[in-house]
Order: structure tokens, then C-alpha cells, then sequence
């Protein structure tokens, strides 16, 4: 039986990288909807158990050193939320993984080409592609590796 939860924490957590990795170096708000989808509360105002795990998702890159935040809005968002510098140097690092997003073009500039072998290119593709065995190859790759001399 899959672990479906599972496969959305990849999902959140490489949805989180890449909105915040756009954003960076400027603080934002990161709404959970926004990376979850939609909600209706139920009658008591309380949501769906997928968005209260997207919100747990977001808690816990920051518990482990891959974003900042200044405080919550709720349990709906982060506020004031950036990506550590740890985040921030593995998203930019060279990337080992090689899951068929590179591109291999002697013509290309040297700065596009190293561009195309980072990590973030790397979680593009497989954001892309939308195989949850490639988001959860990239995205385990990216939490299982501290940056050692990038580039």
C-alpha cells in the first residue's frame, strides 16, 4: 500500500523550495492553500487533515534549518518566511542526481549550462514531469545532501 502522505510532504516540500526559491532573498507570505489547494473548513471551521499536514509540512523545514519565519498567520500561512541559507546553497549546488532534466549542449553558455545542473533545475523537471517517484527522488536528494563545495 503507497504512503500517499508521504508522497505529498515531497510535493509540499518541493512546492515550498520552489515558490520561496523565486521569491528569494525577499521575505513573503507563504499560504498553505497556495501550496496545498483549496479548502473548505468544515462546519466548525476546522480543515481538511491535508491541509493541516501541508501546514506541518512548512513547520518542519523550519524546525529543520531549510526556511526562516517571523510567526504564523493562524495555522493558514508563514509570515515574513525566507529560505535558510542551507536551503538556499543546496537549491543553487551542483546537482549528482541526474533523473533526465539536464540538458548536455556543448553550445550553451557556461553559465546556462551550470544553471541546468543545479539541484532547483533538477526539481523543475521533475515538478515538470509530475511523476511523484521523481519529485520524491529529488526531493529526498535534496534533504539527504549538505552542500559540499558547489559548482
Amino acid at each position: 500500500m503507497a504512503d500517499i502522505h508521504i508522497d505529498d510532504f515531497y510535493r509540499d516540500v518541493a512546492k515550498i523550495f520552489l515558490r520561496l526559491y523565486a521569491q528569494f532573498p525577499r521575505k513573503t507570505i507563504l499560504y498553505v492553500e497556495d501550496i496545498s489547494g483549496p479548502d473548505e473548513p468544515d462546519e466548525f471551521g476546522l480543515h481538511n487533515p491535508r491541509f493541516h499536514a501541508c501546514f506541518s509540512t512548512m513547520v518542519w523545514l523550519a524546525d529543520h534549518d531549510y526556511l526562516c519565519f517571523e510567526g504564523t498567520i493562524l495555522q493558514e500561512a508563514l509570515d515574513q518566511v525566507v529560505l535558510s541559507q542551507k536551503a538556499f546553497l543546496i537549491l543553487t549546488s551542483r546537482s549528482e542526481l541526474d533523473e533526465g532534466f539536464r540538458v548536455h549542449n556543448p553550445s550553451l553558455p557556461p553559465s546556462v549550462a551550470q544553471e541546468f545542473q543545479s539541484n532547483i533545475s533538477q526539481l523543475r523537471g521533475a515538478m515538470k514531469g509530475g511523476s511523484s517517484i521523481m519529485i520524491k527522488n529529488c526531493v529526498r536528494y535534496l534533504l539527504d545532501h549538505s552542500v559540499v563545495d558547489s559548482f
